[in-house]
């Protein structure tokens, strides 16, 4: 059983790349073969609308090669897939929506008879990351539904979620202008409550691992 994690962050060791680790460490502890690609080390781009996976009789595969091409592949013999993104500018990042647009739009089919092409149905979760608190999130217009409705329409399961809020910037708030926040306060709700992210992370992973299996079981 494969794992795979997505981090659309192009920080290493920060909130989302060490949430996605908890994530596969509880998909681990039940005896899960994991993985976790890092998109900001590879070297591609987004859709180009040429439809090349529309094509009658084709492989409705997607015609671009670049370092994305492989993890395409990859992605259709996993097991569980957990995608992660901080929120910029009120949405996903633009290599996590980038990389979405070429993982999903070739099994999108134009056909009410056979809306997806994915080979299977796969368990997911996502995890979003963002410097706002819940209620600043409640009170904005930012719209993550499109990405998990494509992600029910493509692989057939609701995601997982998972809301990682007001996360530390820096590891040292001195160094940056950064007036406008509470490094204190920031500080005191990461010490309280990334801690709690993570524990839900774990469970998240144990919990994708064991759907995966059932899934297995009942092929």
């Amino acid at each position: 059983m494969k794992i795979i994690a997505i981090n659309g962050s192009p920080r290493k060791n920060w909130n989302t790349d060490s949430l996605l680790r908890k994530a596969l460490e509880g998909a681990a502890s039940q005896n899960a073969e994991t993985e976790i690609v890092h998109l900001y080390d590879l070297k591609y781009k987004g859709c180009i609308s040429c439809f090349a996976c529309k094509i009658k009789d084709g492989s409705y595969t997607c015609a671009l090669q670049d370092d994305l091409t492989s993890i395409l592949e990859k992605l259709k013999s996993a097991d569980a897939i957990i995608f992660g993104s901080p929120i910029y500018f009120m949405n996903v990042t633009s290599g996590t929506s980038s990389f979405l647009e070429r993982f999903f739009f070739p099994y999108i089919k134009y056909s009410k008879e056979t809306p997806s092409l994915f080979p299977k149905k796969l368990p997911t979760g996502f995890i979003y990351t963002m410097n706002i608190t819940k209620e600043q999130l409640d009170e904005s217009k930012i719209n993550l539904n499109p990405y998990e409705m494509f992600i029910e329409m493509v692989l057939g399961e609701k995601p997982m979620l998972l809301y990682s809020y007001n996360t530390y910037q820096y590891s040292d708030y001195n160094k940056y202008e950064s007036s406008m926040f509470d490094e204190k306060e920031k500080s005191k709700y990461r010490a309280e409550q990334f801690p709690l992210d993570c524990q839900t992370a774990f469970e998240m992973g144990k919990s994708l691992a064991k759907n995966a299996e059932m899934n297995k079981v009942n092929l």
